[in-house]
Order: structure tokens, then C-alpha cells, then sequence
């Protein structure tokens, strides 16, 4: 995992958590490290606020670290800073298992194509859909040894 710091333009709106306030954002994060923590910079603000992040299956919050700062409130805009960077998200086995039996290489695919490759698998509705989307992945796969 990278050290280096990764800095995304983020919106939302703010909401009421069991926990106290919180900003919602505006799109899900995918592909970062989430229940982790971070700094939101607001617009307009030069203070650094951190934040835990916390992304479930259809929205990311980040819940101020501390909870006695005032909050914005309705929409926002800012900047979250998160220290720790991209993660890798593990290949699920039915898409190894379905490479390994056709002879197809996945290690073969940067960074970037694996997640796009895994939030595609991911957002899959039904098994059917599930299915039809592993034989997509596999076969645009080159087999060991050749690039195409």
C-alpha cells in the first residue's frame, strides 16, 4: 500500500448519525481504504478536520474525530486527504478459479484495470449476472505469456 498522501475533491451533505453529525458524501468512494481516518479540508476553510471514514454498500460518511467542532450546515464541498492511499482489493475465487481454468492471466492487469475490473464483478445483481460477468473479465485476458 502507498505511503503517499491522496488528496479527492469530495461533496455531500451533512446528516444527523447515531453518533452525532456527519458528512455524507455525494458518491460512494471506491477502492480506498475506508474505516480509516482522514482530514477534510472544507472549502473555504484552511483548517484540517479529521474525519473516520466509513463506506458501506451504497454510501460513504466520515464522522468528524471530533465531535465538539461546529459543522456546516445542507451542502459542502471540500477535500479529503487520506494518508494511507489505494487499497488492493482481494479477486474473489470464483473469478480466479474461472481464469485459472481458461488459461488466462490476471496478474496481467495494472492496478487501475483490476479495480475496474472488481467494481464491475462487484456491482453484479443476480448470480446470472455475476456469471456472465466473469466470462467477460476472463476472456479479455491475455493467456500467461502474451501481451496483447
Amino acid at each position: 500500500m502507498p505511503e503517499t498522501t491522496q488528496s479527492l475533491h469530495v461533496t455531500g451533505t451533512v446528516g444527523a448519525g447515531s453518533d452525532g453529525t456527519i458528512f455524507v458524501l455525494s458518491r460512494r468512494l471506491d477502492g480506498h481504504d475506508t474505516f480509516l481516518t482522514g482530514q477534510l479540508q472544507l472549502a473555504g476553510d484552511d483548517k484540517l478536520m479529521g474525519v473516520r471514514i466509513l463506506t458501506f454498500d451504497d454510501v460513504t460518511v466520515l464522522r468528524p474525530v471530533d465531535r465538539s467542532q461546529a459543522l456546516p450546515a445542507g451542502h459542502w464541498t471540500g477535500t479529503l486527504h487520506l494518508p494511507h492511499g489505494w487499497r488492493r482489493r482481494p479477486v474473489p475465487e470464483d473469478l480466479t478459479a474461472a481464469a485459472e481454468r481458461e488459461n488466462r492471466d490476471l496478474g496481467s492487469l495494472d492496478p487501475a484495470e483490476l479495480r475496474y475490473a472488481l467494481t464491475f464483478l462487484g456491482e453484479a445483481t443476480t448470480p446470472g449476472i455475476r456469471q456472465a460477468r466473469i466470462e467477460a473479465i476472463v476472456q479479455a485476458l491475455p493467456q500467461p505469456g502474451r501481451r496483447s
